[in-house]
């Protein structure tokens, strides 16, 4: 899949989880949405994006594929 387009789909879920008052909460359940829903090569692809410096890319999100993702 292109990587913009991934990005541009985490984005807006880390945009919808960006109010929440617990970020530690959030980045879990931002990784739960990503494991839930993505297919593994999806996920891949961004965490070896986020690994590559992920640019463009919501410091939320980013944080979350580090801690959080599945592979």
């Amino acid at each position: 899949m292109d990587i913009q387009r991934l990005i541009s789909m985490a984005n807006q879920i880390g945009d919808f989880y960006e109010s929440y008052p617990n970020q530690s909460h959030a980045q879990q359940d931002i990784a739960g949405h990503l494991n839930k829903f993505w297919a593994l090569p999806m996920r891949k692809q961004i965490a070896e994006y986020v690994q590559q410096g992920g640019a463009g890319l919501h410091a939320q999100v980013a944080s979350a594929v580090k801690a959080h993702l599945h592979l």
